[in-house]
């Protein structure tokens, strides 16, 4: 699997059908009281919220449960007080992994990312080992049929998009912090469905791994991805076309 977006991509492509509504629904929740605490609930000033909001409703979470997570970030309602930490570390073959994480118990959920970073053939990193090599960018996939190739690139440059890539009959468009909205709108503006649409880290360099390691950085990051405490996992492997299609075919 190459391309730039690596885990957010074969996430994506292997499940968000059978991802756990209500896991994702309570990282959701996290990301939009954090924004609220952080920069105010009024969506339109705060744009981390608008894009925390905006995640909610293409998950389709009722606005009630949004509206109480923005409340008891802004006080108006008794909640838990997360924080906002980095873990970093490396994984099977050696890859980069970085973690975002949100916790009401810091030494709780280090002791548990470091059991299942050793458990898995990874180690815990020091602050900074890692974090280096990834970049915050907003990625957004189209599907290939959507939309010509040559229209789609033009309206996405147009709108401030940085790159776009034909990923096996996927597009991946990437584009800084402050432009990822307004390349969303356009889009959507011009009826282009948007598969996905994140903020992510996209690795400066990637360690292409074989099989065996392939199918053990995978296990791993499904495991990190599904602990509560994490927000988003990132690493920086590179699974070949051929040896992901065998990962695939007997999984």
């Amino acid at each position: 699997m190459s391309g730039h977006s690596k885990w957010s991509t074969i996430k994506h492509k292997k499940g968000a059908a059978d991802a756990k509504r209500g896991k994702i629904f309570t990282k959701l929740i996290k990301e939009v009281t954090v924004a609220a605490r952080l920069g105010g609930g009024d969506v339109n000033a705060n744009p981390r919220l608008r894009t925390a909001v905006n995640a909610c409703k293409e998950q389709n979470m009722p606005q009630d449960n949004i509206n109480r997570a923005i409340k008891k970030g802004t006080g108006e309602l008794e909640g838990s007080n997360y924080e906002e930490l980095t873990y970093e570390g490396y994984g099977p073959g050696g890859v980069a992994i970085l973690l975002e994480v949100m916790t009401d118990n810091k030494n709780r959920t280090v002791g548990e990312i470091r059991s299942m970073l050793s458990k898995n053939g990874g180690n815990m990193g020091e602050n900074g080992c890692v974090g280096w090599i990834f970049d915050k960018k907003g990625l957004i996939l189209v599907n290939g049929d959507a939309m010509d190739e040559d229209a789609l690139m033009e309206l996405a440059l147009e709108a401030g998009a940085e790159d776009i890539q034909n990923n096996g009959g996927q597009y991946e468009i990437l584009t800084s912090l402050e432009n990822f909205e307004t390349v969303c709108q356009t889009l959507k503006d011009k009826n282009v469905p948007l598969e996905f649409a994140e903020i992510t880290a996209i690795p400066q360099n990637t360690v292409p791994v074989d099989e065996q390691n392939g199918r053990a950085v995978l296990k791993l990051m499904d495991l990190l991805d599904d602990h509560d405490d994490v927000q988003k996992a990132y690493s920086n492997f590179d699974i070949p076309e051929e040896v992901m299609a065998a990962i695939d075919e007997n999984p």
